[in-house]
């Protein structure tokens, strides 16, 4: 049997030992090497063992993932790339899809969902967090993948302008009655708001309309 060659990058140490234990005892996947930072490292690693598939800690403390990507990509273009994290931003799975990433998982998932999406990945599949597929959200990753460029993102999703007004003041931080005083409406309404922009955007939480508002000014930004 051939084996999926998986090559790790994890700074914690005890995830890092244990999930190369763990894989190592499935009979389709081998883990070549598993590193907890240096670019350096991965790259010659990558260069000299070749790896199917690496497997990347999304929040590595003394580097920046999405860089190790794109270099990853531009040494080895072949190799497909799944980023793993606790709780993925959206704007960050945008970038990371941009990159070229070819799958996520979530920290918190399970063995067999761990080793099932290496599987799929392996196999051609692009794969989201089961939290995200099927979402209004992973319909959006698909159109700027396809066009390759976060403008995608706003360009996809229509919100009237007292929803932007609404989602302005959440990432100020204001609540649900503060916002209704500062735009003469009824608390009720602002709710009302709120759940749409939250059904519009496949969101859950008012924290999560907060950080796609920044993520939204930081790619105006970057445009300007």
């Amino acid at each position: 049997m051939t084996k999926i060659r998986l090559l790790l990058v994890e700074d914690n140490r005890l995830l890092r030992e244990g999930l190369t234990a763990m894989l190592n005892e499935q009979p389709d996947i081998e883990v070549v090497a598993a590193f907890g930072d240096g670019k350096e490292a991965v790259l010659k690693a990558t260069q000299d063992l070749k790896p199917e598939i690496i497997l990347l800690d999304l929040g590595l403390k003394d580097q920046n993932s999405l860089r190790l990507v794109e270099s990853v990509k531009q040494e080895c273009s072949e190799i497909k790339v799944i980023v793993m994290d606790l709780i993925p931003v959206q704007a960050d799975v945008v970038e990371f899809v941009k990159e070229g990433v070819a799958g996520f998982i979530l920290k918190d998932a399970t063995f067999e969902d761990f080793v099932g999406t290496i599987r799929s990945v392996a196999a051609g599949e692009s794969v989201l967090p089961r939290s995200l597929t099927g979402s209004l959200f992973s319909q959006i990753i698909e159109k700027v993948a396809g066009e390759g460029k976060v403008g995608g993102l706003v360009e996809s999703v229509r919100m009237t302008k007292r929803e932007r007004e609404v989602i302005e003041l959440i990432a100020e931080g204001f609540s649900n009655k503060e916002i209704a005083q500062r735009l003469n409406i009824a608390t009720y309404t602002v709710k009302s708001h709120v759940h749409n922009i939250l059904d519009k955007l496949a969101l859950h939480t008012r924290l999560q309309v907060a950080s796609y508002a920044h993520a939204q000014g930081d790619s105006k930004t970057q445009s300007e």
